[in-house]
């Protein structure tokens, strides 16, 4: 058994305080992923989700769900709407979600279906559920950060857990049934406030290579450039700390929509390396503050290749300020 994070904290001040859970698969062999987060606001008492899948014909379904919430940190499980994600006392997590999904042929036009709900091709009844078995143990960001990393990232949080494990499920789809047999997988935890439309850039890879390869980069670019990093290279069943990211090159269409990148990563050993993406079909999640400044954060999967190592496949996610 593999020992998991303290998964509630009471909650700062901030209006804005945020803990937030997240989920991301994919199958190869049924060519469907799927990422889920749930989020709480304790100060607000306001709960929220959303659930997307990526669906082998190209198309994506989508689910969003807000609720009024009271002590977090007494739930057994976290659930809003449709969606739970639930710890076992094992330390696997089991992840459920019965109801309604908008599909849309094109995943980009997913944020527009409120005010155009003449994209939504059709609705489907999905139901979902898994079973996560972690591989690794938890790896929290900020212990292996530098202290100007640490003061940058605190934009996105103030502590960030991440774990790798093997997925096991089933998933109906409307009259179609997906079977889900070993599948990498990875799963998320947060707490601290989340300044969206207030970071200039970031970038966020959950990649799979293999059960003993996989690799979880970020970084946060302000608009003045300075940069901060963090994740991990898992590798024969050891976490191995990122040092340094610096980003060689990333092409966005219309500066917002990642087409891909190229990174050079120095891990905790000193050794080397360099990360090609391509992001392949994007949902696109717009912010706007209360100064009407603009954000959007995409969600995608995409294909990767870690030095001379091809195969690798995972998320493709960005920030990206909205000029």
């Amino acid at each position: 058994m593999i020992d998991m994070e303290p998964l509630t904290h009471r909650p700062k001040k901030h209006l804005e305080w945020n803990e937030s859970y997240y989920y991301v698969f994919y199958d190869l062999k049924n060519k469907i992923g799927g990422m889920t987060r749930i989020g709480f606001k304790p100060n607000k008492n306001e709960g929220m989700t959303f659930f997307f899948l990526f669906l082998p014909d190209g198309s994506a379904a989508g689910y969003q769900a807000f609720a009024k919430i009271g002590d977090h940190t007494k739930f057994q499980k976290f659930e809003v709407g449709s969606v739970v994600h639930e710890p076992q006392p094992d330390g696997k997590w089991k992840y459920r979600f019965k109801g309604q999904m908008y599909v849309v042929k094109n995943p980009e036009d997913m944020p527009k279906i409120r005010e155009n709900p003449e994209l939504i091709s059709y609705v489907a009844p999905v139901t979902m559920e898994m079973e996560f078995l972690p591989i690794n143990e938890v790896y929290e960001y900020s212990k292996h950060m530098t202290p100007t990393s640490r003061e940058i990232g605190r934009k996105s949080g103030d502590a960030h857990w991440e774990q790798i494990g093997i997925t096991n499920g089933k998933i109906r789809f409307g009259d179609e049934n997906f079977e889900i047999r070993d599948c990498m997988s990875q799963r998320d935890h947060t707490h601290g406030v989340r300044d969206w439309t207030g970071i200039g850039n970031w970038l966020y890879y959950v990649i799979w290579f293999s059960k003993n390869l996989a690799i979880n980069p970020a970084a946060i670019i302000t608009e003045d450039g300075k940069i901060a990093t963090g994740g991990f290279m898992f590798k024969n069943g050891k976490n191995i700390p990122i040092k340094s990211i610096n980003v060689l090159e990333q092409k966005f269409r219309n500066e917002i929509y990642p087409v891909s990148s190229k990174l050079e990563i120095v891990d905790a050993y000193g050794e080397t390396h360099i990360l090609e993406g391509k992001a392949g079909p994007i949902i696109p999640i717009p912010f706007v503050d209360s100064e009407g400044r603009k954000a959007v954060l995409t969600q995608s999967f995409g294909e990767f290749k870690l030095d001379d190592i091809e195969g690798g496949y995972g998320t493709f996610e960005t920030l990206r300020i909205k000029r």
